[in-house]
C-alpha cells in the first residue's frame, strides 16, 4: 500500500510539472518573445472554436494581413480596455480610406452591431490552449496572492517528491551488498528464509 501512494505521489508531481511548465511556456514565454499577449475567454460567443477558459495568444499583425476569417481581438470601443475576440466576416474601406471589420463570435447567429476599426485592433489570434485560461485567471485579480500560493505550494510539492525519491534509491543503492541487484535482493533473501 505505501509502495502505491508513493507512486501515485510521484506520479501527480511529474504532472503537475509538466502542467506547470507548459502553461509557463506557452501563457508566458512564447508571448513574451514573439511580442505577444495572452487573453483569456469569458464568454461562450466564440464556441465551439473556443470554449470558456480558453487562452487566446494574440499577436500584432499589418491590416491588410486581416481577412475574412481571421479571428482577431480588439478593443469593444475605441480607448477603452474591454476587448473581444471575434471571427471577422467582413473586410470594408471607409471614405477616409480606412480598413474595417465586421466580426461575429462563432456561435453567434449574427455579426457584431458595429464594425472593427484599424485602430481598435490588438492582435490577430496565433495560437490557443484550450482552458489554460483558467489558471491565467488564477494569477490575476484579487486572487493573484491566492493563486500563487497555490502554484508554489503544489510546485515545491512535486520538488519535493522527485527529491524524495531521488534519496531513496540512493539509500537503497548503499545497503545492497557489492555485486547484487539492490531491487532483487529483498526477493531473494526471503525466498532463502
Amino acid at each position: 500500500m505505501r509502495t502505491a501512494t508513493r507512486f501515485v505521489g510521484r506520479a501527480l508531481a511529474v504532472v503537475v510539472i509538466a502542467v506547470a511548465g507548459a502553461a509557463l511556456v506557452l501563457g508566458v514565454i512564447v508571448p513574451r518573445v514573439a511580442g505577444a499577449t495572452p487573453y483569456v475567454v469569458l464568454t461562450d460567443s466564440m464556441e465551439p472554436t473556443y470554449p470558456v477558459g480558453t487562452l487566446v495568444v494574440s499577436r500584432p499583425v499589418a491590416p491588410e494581413q486581416i481577412r475574412t476569417g481571421s479571428v482577431i481581438t480588439y478593443q469593444l470601443r475605441s480607448g477603452q480596455e474591454q476587448l473581444v475576440t471575434h471571427r471577422v466576416v467582413g473586410v470594408g474601406i471607409t471614405v477616409g480610406g480606412e480598413r474595417t471589420y465586421l466580426t461575429r463570435g462563432d456561435s453567434n447567429d449574427v455579426p457584431d452591431a458595429r464594425p472593427v476599426r484599424e485602430a481598435q485592433v490588438r492582435g490577430a489570434a496565433w495560437y490557443h490552449v484550450p482552458y489554460a485560461g483558467y489558471v491565467a485567471g488564477a494569477f490575476t485579480g484579487q486572487r493573484e496572492g491566492i493563486g500563487l500560493a497555490v502554484a508554489v505550494l503544489l510546485i515545491g510539492y512535486a520538488i519535493w517528491q522527485v527529491l524524495r525519491s531521488a534519496r531513496e534509491r540512493a539509500a537503497r543503492g548503499r545497503s545492497a551488498p557489492a555485486g547484487t541487484d539492490a531491487s532483487r535482493t529483498g526477493s531473494t533473501q526471503e525466498g532463502m528464509l
